[in-house]
């Protein structure tokens, strides 16, 4: 008999969470991967909005879900932890009733082994009390926990988690080898090679949406971002590849809306997805493609702004940051002058409505001030696009965690519940206060282009 695996994506717990095209393209991936090596894989997503059995009731709120996929989760009020105490906010866990959970879980049947994915490292209670139920529910399995925040807080989450075994960096890499260790070994020695390794999102209750990614990882070295650390190494699949994908979902399930998951999409886009889309282009498929990571201003081209409106782009994230070209200057060194509004013209000048061109501007960094940001809006909204404030999260390992450290009157190092960007952990209490008034002004502005652009 085969070796049977539970994969469970856990529980959001936070002061607010949306589903912007958030599945657990990882862990799907790594589904597809040990299906291909002959285990046998069943998931339980602790987010599923589809799942049979979930009832709406006085403390569960049913989640209203809005265009091309994306809208809420399943949410019930739940006692804050107790660093979160002094936040003036209602804290919540996002998805599935724990009940329904652990009847997944018994309807599995006991597996070999149960691993589960993390994300952002304040999410990790979540994270715990999936990890909690499941070694209730099974307490002889072997729990195994990856992603993000086992990554990035790898001892806090070996010393606080629960799990049996905590794996750092990329799950696929080394997994196999784990499970062995465990005396579960892969009834298959490898893939093979000639088979698409598509990610398994048909384990899913319902598919509302498909997220791809035609690259991974990131050329640049943001110093606010994790990215470099938890993929070194840059690198883009072959066009060919990543149409044979969109196809397949598009014709086997009926997918229209696709997500791209990069982190640098533009990047040498006469190669690369100019290529892809040129030949997507051919098809003339009713699709809708979104940019939720954002792309760089600097590689969005009059060509490559007629290729996306062509092919079906509907949301147009640009990863603005500041248009003080200071900050580049220190923290990024990925736009110049004018590259932010050249992209917006061309984009414009392609077809795209002002309400479809998002421009992610971070706040909450370190030694940031309130004038700064309140000109980078004004700057955005005059140019042609909708301002969408980000709120800095700290993040363990990049360039700007000292810094983080220093400013901040929060516990970083030893809490991640302190890494909670709705915290504003890096900005004083008057700054903190005068978040609300920025977050106004953009809202405002995008109010506008709506009006404009119903």
């Amino acid at each position: 008999m085969k070796p049977s695996l539970i994969l469970i994506n856990p529980w959001i717990y936070d002061f607010a969470a949306f589903d912007l095209w958030s599945k657990p393209l990882g862990l799907l991936q790594l589904a597809a991967y040990l299906r291909q090596s002959d285990y046998r894989v069943q998931f339980i997503d602790c987010l599923d909005v589809h799942l049979p059995g979930m009832e709406a009731g006085p403390t569960l709120k049913r989640p209203r879900r809005d265009s091309y996929g994306t809208g809420k989760f399943w949410k019930e009020t739940i006692p804050k932890p107790e660093p979160l105490q002094s936040i003036p906010r209602p804290y919540s866990r996002y998805g599935i009733s724990p009940s329904l959970f652990e009847k997944e879980l018994r309807q599995c049947g006991e597996p070999s082994a149960i691993l589960i994915t993390s994300l952002m490292t304040y999410w990790y209670p979540g994270v715990r009390d999936a990890i909690r139920i499941a070694k209730e529910v099974y307490p002889h399995v072997p729990v195994i926990l990856g992603g993000v925040y086992a990554t990035l807080c790898h001892q806090h989450a070996i010393d606080c988690s629960g799990a049996d075994r905590v794996i750092s960096g990329d799950g696929m890499a080394t997994i196999l080898k784990v499970l062995d260790g465990y005396g579960i070994p892969a009834p298959v020695d490898s893939p093979n090679p000639g088979t698409p390794l598509r990610p398994a999102f048909d384990l899913l209750t319902k598919i509302d949406y498909m997220c791809i990614m035609a690259s991974k990882g990131c050329p640049y070295d943001c110093k606010y971002c994790a990215s470099r650390y938890l993929n070194p190494q840059f690198s883009q699949k072959d066009p060919d590849e990543v149409l044979d994908e969109i196809l397949y979902w598009h014709k086997a399930f009926g997918i229209r809306d696709f997500a791209f998951y990069d982190d640098a999409l533009l990047v040498a886009s006469h190669t690369h997805l100019g290529v892809l889309l040129e030949k997507l282009a051919g098809f003339d498929l009713d699709l809708r493609f979104h940019t939720p990571n954002a792309m760089h201003v600097k590689d969005i081209t009059p060509e490559i702004s007629r290729l996306m409106y062509q092919t079906g782009f509907r949301t147009i994230r640009l990863g603005v940051e500041a248009l003080d070209m200071a900050f580049h200057r220190d923290l990024d060194h990925k736009m110049k002058e004018g590259d932010f509004e050249r992209a917006v013209q061309n984009l414009l000048a392609a077809g795209f409505s002002s309400q479809q061109i998002g421009a992610y501007i971070l706040i909450g960094l370190p030694g940031q001030s309130i004038e700064s940001v309140k000109e980078t809006i004004t700057l955005v909204g005059s140019a042609g696009a909708a301002p969408y404030p980000s709120e800095y999260s700290p993040i363990p390992l990049t360039a700007l965690w000292e810094k983080a450290i220093a400013c901040s009157e929060y516990d970083l190092e030893k809490e991640p519940l302190f890494h909670n960007n709705t915290l504003f952990p890096c900005w004083s209490d008057p700054m903190k206060k005068k978040a609300v008034t920025l977050k106004r002004m953009a809202s405002e502005i995008r109010r506008k282009f709506s009006i404009l652009h119903p």
